[in-house]
């Protein structure tokens, strides 16, 4: 527990009976006293210009404890919620759950277990992709009512491999305040936990189920100068890593991450076509899965001399040496100088 916070009770749960939400013994909800404050703003809740201001009845000379148990200012609020840990929720998460009109969520039930565990009694309502269109109305009816409505997920970061962007999108073209409370994101944590290049990556969240469709979409994730961030099931994880293997290169390195932030974490490292033959022999493992797919070798991308030829005899038919040396340099990465005194030399040698 952080220095300063006050224990309190501990909820009756047992962790032994719920592995996949294992929670710190020493984690208590959060008090009023509690609120954690920076040097930039007196509100927790509010970015450093003041423009969310706490409701009520309560003037500027109001105790922050007292302000906790104010309504959240009008717009909606991003909140990120744990991956797996339950003690993962920040601070500023739950006032903002707590201080909420409404908590908009993925399925009441799962982020129940969430609420629950730290006394969070605000009303939820469902909202996910197949009620979205249904819904957003009344959504916008409530924040036009002056509410102020807090979304989550059923894990992690909303918004990220869900729908809920076009919620944000309609707020922003109505001009309603959207923020954001951030916290755990299963991508970011696998990334991090892989030991691969992270200065450079790309999020393709879930490949098609099918193997045709997924050769054709990790063709086009091929050529990205990055760490590769996929999303799996577990059932088909060995056939996905074998079709990566085969479009992406089984020597390129990866890392199959599982139940991250749980009791049962684990990160698999290794090239994609020995994690490949791996869990086609061991089978499907449990869990929620995370792959991460390293950078190609740079070398590996190098073009042949004869390559370079053919590449340069064709650009000098339609342009100049210097322009087709200039060409061929910002393709390649190679230097314009060797490339434009190679194209002499093959000018020369051309008979044409």
């Amino acid at each position: 527990m952080p220095s300063g916070a006050q224990s309190g009770p501990k909820p009756e749960i047992d962790p032994k009976t719920d592995p996949d939400l294992t929670t710190p013994d020493t984690a208590a909800p959060l008090s009023a006293s509690d609120s954690v404050t920076d040097d930039v703003s007196d509100n927790p809740l509010s970015p450093p210009d003041k423009s969310f201001r706490p409701q009520g009845n309560a003037g500027e000379g109001a105790s922050k404890h007292d302000e906790s148990h104010l309504p959240l200012s009008a717009g909606l609020y991003l909140v990120a919620t744990p991956i797996g840990n339950l003690g993962d929720i920040t601070f500023r998460a739950l006032e903002i759950l707590k201080r909420a009109d409404v908590i908009l969520c993925e399925d009441t039930r799962t982020s129940g277990k969430l609420l629950s565990r730290y006394g969070v009694k605000t009303k939820r309502i469902a909202y996910h992709e197949h009620n979205a269109a249904k819904m957003r109305p009344e959504i916008m009816d409530r924040l036009g009512k002056g509410q102020g409505l807090a979304l989550i997920s059923d894990a992690g970061t909303p918004l990220i491999n869900d729908p809920g962007y076009k919620l944000v999108r309609d707020c922003k073209a109505e001009g309603f305040t959207v923020t954001a409370a951030p916290g755990a994101a299963s991508p970011i944590v696998a990334l991090i936990l892989s030991g691969l290049p992270s200065d450079h990556f790309f999020y393709a969240g879930f490949l098609p189920p099918k193997s045709m469709a997924r050769k054709k979409e990790l063709a086009r994730f091929a050529p990205i100068p990055g760490s590769l961030i996929f999303l799996e099931s577990p059932k088909r994880l060995a056939a996905s890593l074998t079709d990566m293997a085969e479009m992406l290169g089984g020597t390129r390195e990866a890392a199959v991450t599982r139940e991250l932030t749980k009791m049962f974490e684990e990160v698999r490292n290794g090239t994609l076509a020995d994690l490949a033959a791996h869990y086609n022999e061991a089978g499907a493992p449990k869990g929620e899965i995370v792959v991460i797919v390293g950078p190609t070798d740079a070398r590996e991308n190098e073009p042949s001399a004869e390559d370079i030829d053919a590449r340069l005899s064709d650009l000098i038919k339609t342009h100049r040496t210097k322009d087709a040396a200039d060409i061929l340099a910002r393709e390649t990465g190679l230097k314009k100088r060797d490339l434009y005194n190679r194209a002499l030399e093959l000018a020369k040698s051309d008979p044409d």
